[in-house]
C-alpha cells in the first residue's frame, strides 16, 4: 500500500505564503489523480486542488488564484503552493490519491496522508 507524507505546514500571519509538500512511498503511476484537502474543526473535509496528468488541474473556488498544485513524478512528490493565505484557510491539510480520474470529493479517495496543520493568524 502506497503511504503518503505531507510535510510544510505552519503558522503564518493573513497575506503570508506558504508551500506544502506530499511524497509518496513508491512511484504511482502517471494515472494516479494527486489531491489536496483541508478540514478545519467542526467542518467536513473539503477538496482543495488536484491534478492529475499531463497536467490537468482544478481547484475550490475559495483558493483559485492563490492556490497552485503541482506534481514532480520523478521525485514522487505533489506540492501545493499557498499566497494570500487568510485566516480561512486555517485547517489540517491532507494530500490524497486515486487511481484515475481526479474529483474535489473526499469520499473518492482510499489512499490518505496524516496531515500537515497550516493556522494563518495575526
Amino acid at each position: 500500500q502506497v503511504q503518503l507524507a505531507e510535510s510544510g505546514g505552519a503558522s503564518v500571519q493573513p497575506g503570508g505564503s506558504l508551500r506544502l509538500t506530499c511524497t509518496a512511498s513508491e512511484s504511482l503511476t502517471i494515472s494516479y489523480c494527486m489531491a489536496w484537502f483541508r478540514q478545519a474543526p467542526g467542518k467536513e473535509r473539503e477538496g482543495v486542488a488536484v491534478i492529475t496528468v499531463p497536467t490537468r488541474t482544478r481547484y475550490a473556488e475559495s483558493v483559485k488564484g492563490r492556490f497552485t498544485i503541482f506534481r514532480d513524478d520523478a521525485k514522487r512528490t505533489v506540492y501545493l503552493q499557498m499566497t494570500s493565505l487568510n485566516p480561512e484557510d486555517t485547517a489540517m491539510y491532507y494530500c490524497a490519491s486515486r487511481a484515475g480520474t481526479c474529483y474535489l470529493t473526499s469520499s473518492w479517495y482510499n489512499i490518505w496522508g496524516q496531515g500537515t496543520q497550516v493556522t494563518v493568524s495575526s
